[in-house]
């Protein structure tokens, strides 16, 4: 039966196509319910759509067809003068991916659309194969490689030549693993290309492989008349000085390296997914989820799935998020406890993975699958989205990523679109797009830190880490001076960052092995001085190190925090003199709100000046504000509201054109210019009045 989306079609058919040219739609009894005339010559490929509507075929006639699921012809996609031997739907099932001779072509359903093309391989390519998850797509032909591409045809992963051509390609429905197929040869790689595994099984060469749908197992057509099975074992996860490890389909090893103990923990039923972190194990098996604590390995916590097909788990610090194929999105506590269900109209979920999906112990962002421009905000505590439409950014969004630490209400969400630039925005703020801010281009791939709002990522060569990223809000000079880097060449070619915990970054190589490098401990201390409001010290430990980028992270974090003294001398470690006297000009306001205002200025957040200028009463700061910003229009709409300081709005405004040598022409202004008459003595005499009246409140 064909998979379709994660799940049996409803009428359990299966499709053969045979080298007369025809292909038979045939019931799961075995009985032939209709055969049609596809192709002059054998068919070669076949394939269900992911939604099971439509069928594609290629054959040795170079025709590929698009067929409705009764056996309809719907149109002739391609025609090419060579047969084609392999064909995959896209993620949206809205293009057709296929191989002819050395090339490999991506064609859209849409007639008028344009399609893709590049030169994949030096030899005849006999197989390809797209993933719905990660949207990558992997080769394999007779110039005995396999290569990993993505959807725009940039080369991702080049292997070795094999001794025998590659003959089959098969993605795992997860997207995180595939499996290559040649003679008497079965690989396990990895999505990024390396290899997990190498089995040499006395088969021939191996035509056809196909996944479970759990992805757990793999079955192989091969060349001797045999079907091969293989399953997924030796999988190895790691968190701190835990190392767990599937030795077999149903027996997990956790080895603690630091007391060098060792526990067995056996299972009911055939381990799917497996996720550490946080202090809890979580392991879905064919039927149930287990939560372990890593204090106690001998009583978790187990309830019953609905699923079957766990593509993924992702921990945060008080929750966990599991990913089911067909189910979709559940969110639990460590106690078992479901929390919700999120999902939007029109989620696709067999297209969910760990680079589409964030999620913190408050929030829950999903990129939508429509259109990966497009992503969705979630409260995890009720599951309903934050904002009436998804959020939208100018390009498609490759991975996303959630601060865990810190007030819900700062929550940061840090994105790298299509062109590889990084972006940080406040995702719970009540107008998050505001509060969009590009930190970097040439970006691979981030990860912040488990305990604090630190951000590493890897970009244009080298490894970057802010201390403290936040500051993009604060002062966006402060943000070059709050990031360290170091040069990423001893990594290798495309590394991924796989983990950020305590004073080590974890980095996987492109030939799989894992690095690590170190990272100073000195930034963890100061957030945790500031998280408890130690601002003594935070300064002794920043004289003690002598660091300009921590010196720069406590300046950000002491201004956003408006304790102006800690602020006043950061910046004075890091030689930004006007700012130490703005800042201390500052001090010297005697009025709490004015002073509230001046700080959100200094941070350029004019908005939320004025807004505590006016909630403080003071009416007239708020229309000065306006004023020295030239946001003319403004400061009379805030006096004509408030009743006070017409005339003073109208003055300012004269000697500002008259100053450039300009005539009114606003409307507005020329209305109340001919009302109010302006008179510098009574306007002077009602500052000096607001400002006395201030310094008494």
């Amino acid at each position: 039966p064909s998979n379709v989306g994660g799940r049996q079609s409803a009428s359990e058919l299966f499709v053969l196509g045979t080298t007369d040219g025809k292909f038979h739609l045939v019931s799961k009894n075995g009985r032939f319910e209709k055969s049609v005339e596809a192709h002059n010559g054998a068919v070669i490929a076949i394939k269900w759509s992911k939604n099971g509507n439509s069928l594609v075929t290629a054959g040795e006639d170079g025709q590929v067809k698009i067929w409705s699921r009764s056996g309809m012809l719907r149109s002739t996609l391609a025609q090419v003068g060579s047969p084609v031997y392999s064909v995959a739907w896209g993620p949206d099932s809205e293009q057709i991916l296929y191989a002819c001779g050395k090339q490999i072509i991506i064609k859209p359903l849409a007639p008028s659309a344009k399609s893709t093309q590049w030169k994949g391989h030096d030899g005849l390519i006999m197989k390809v194969d797209w993933s719905s998850v990660n949207n990558l797509i992997v080769s394999g032909a007779e110039d005995r490689k396999y290569k990993v591409w993505d959807s725009y045809g940039r080369l991702l992963f080049s292997s070795h030549p094999h001794h025998y051509p590659i003959m089959s390609v098969s993605w795992s429905p997860n997207g995180q693993m595939f499996a290559v197929g040649a003679f008497n040869t079965l690989r396990l790689c990895d999505k990024s290309g390396w290899c997990y595994s190498l089995d040499k099984p006395n088969t021939g060469s191996i035509y056809s492989l196909d996944w479970s749908r759990d992805s757990t197992l793999v079955a192989g057509g091969c060349g001797n008349g045999h079907v091969i099975f293989a399953g997924v074992v030796n999988q190895t996860i790691e968190w701190k000085h835990l190392v767990v490890t599937l030795q077999e389909e149903k027996l997990l090893l956790v080895e603690d390296v630091v007391n060098n103990t060792k526990d067995q923990l056996e299972f009911r039923d055939r381990v799917v997914k497996m996720s550490l972190g946080w202090d809890h194990l979580v392991v879905t098996t064919s039927s149930q989820c287990l939560i372990y604590s890593t204090s106690n390995w001998n009583t978790p916590l187990i309830f019953d799935l609905k699923g079957l097909t766990t593509s993924a788990i992702l921990l945060a610090r008080k929750l966990f998020l599991i990913v089911d194929s067909v189910q979709g999105l559940s969110v639990y506590s460590y106690e078992g406890r479901l929390i919700c269900s999120p999902k939007y109209s029109g989620i696709r979920t067999d297209s969910l993975n760990v680079n589409n999906i964030a999620v913190s112990s408050d929030t829950l962002v999903l990129v939508d699958s429509r259109d990966t421009r497009a992503y969705h905000v979630f409260d995890v505590n009720t599951g309903r989205e934050l904002t009436d439409k998804p959020l939208y950014h100018s390009q498609e969004l490759l991975t996303v990523a959630l601060d865990q630490y810190g007030n819900t209400n700062e929550r940061c969400l840090g994105f790298v679109d299509k062109n590889n630039d990084l972006f940080l925005v406040q995702i719970r703020h009540s107008n998050p797009l505001t509060k969009l801010k590009k930190l970097g281009g040439m970006v691979t791939t981030v990860m912040w830190h488990d305990t604090t709002n630190m951000l590493s990522a890897l970009q244009d060569g080298r490894f970057t880490v802010w201390y403290y990223p936040r500051a993009v809000y604060i002062d966006t000079e402060l943000l070059p001076q709050s990031k360290v880097f170091k040069d990423a060449g001893e990594f290798g070619k495309n590394p991924q960052i796989v983990s950020f915990l305590g004073h080590h970054c974890t980095l996987r190589r492109s030939d799989g092995s894992l690095v690590s490098t170190a990272v100073s401990p000195y930034p963890t201390i100061l957030q945790n001085y500031v998280s408890k409001t130690s601002w003594d010290d935070a300064v002794r430990l920043c004289r003690f190190v002598k660091d300009a980028a921590l010196w720069a992270s406590l300046a950000a974090m002491a201004t956003a925090a408006k304790e102006l003294n800690t602020a006043e001398i950061a910046y004075a470690a890091i030689n930004e003199t006007e700012k130490v006297e703005y800042i201390s000009y500052i001090k010297d306001i005697s009025n709490k709100a004015a002073r509230n205002a001046e700080m959100s200025l200094f941070c350029k957040q004019t908005g939320e000046a004025e807004g505590t200028l006016l909630q403080g009463g003071l009416v007239y700061r708020a229309i000065r504000l306006n004023i020295d910003l030239f946001r003319w229009n403004r400061a009379l709409e805030l006096a004509v509201k408030h009743k006070t300081h017409v005339d003073t709005v109208l003055a300012y405004r004269k000697k500002y054109l008259e100053d450039f040598g300009l005539e009114e022409s606003d409307s507005v202004f020329l209305q109340y210019s001919k009302e109010i008459a302006v008179d510098w003595t009574t306007i002077q005499n009602k500052i000096n009045m607001e400002l006395e009246n201030e310094r008494g409140k």
